[in-house]
């Protein structure tokens, strides 16, 4: 998962053309998703174990992820901002089809 990440990462910042300027923004943005990433991959993990268990648990494990899910969001987006505001009109237009997939974030 970390070199897909990394790779995702390296991806959008040669796309997105980040400029010297941009680059402590750009640093703020990325480490913001490698955590995500590493949050996400312990929930996923807890998930797991959870999958056999009682319905409560399981019930309870979900709600755990949902509010990670909107916390990291919300680092995330708290993240994306002052990148985005620095962002020239192109790199906007690339950013707004290049940075949410279908699957998830980034």
């Amino acid at each position: 998962m970390t070199g897909h990440i990394e790779g995702r990462l390296a991806f959008l910042k040669t796309e997105l053309k980040i400029t010297d300027v941009q680059e402590s923004k750009w640093n703020v943005f990325a480490d913001a998703v490698r955590a995500n990433a590493k949050a996400m991959r312990g929930m996923r993990e807890g998930m797991m174990q959870a999958r056999g268990g009682a319905l409560p648990v399981r019930l309870e494990r979900i709600e755990k992820a949902m509010a990670l899910c909107q916390e990291s969001l919300r680092t995330i987006k708290a993240a994306v901002e002052p990148l985005y505001a620095s962002f020239s009109d192109e790199q906007k237009r690339a950013a707004d089809q290049l940075m949410v997939s279908p699957m998830g974030l980034f």
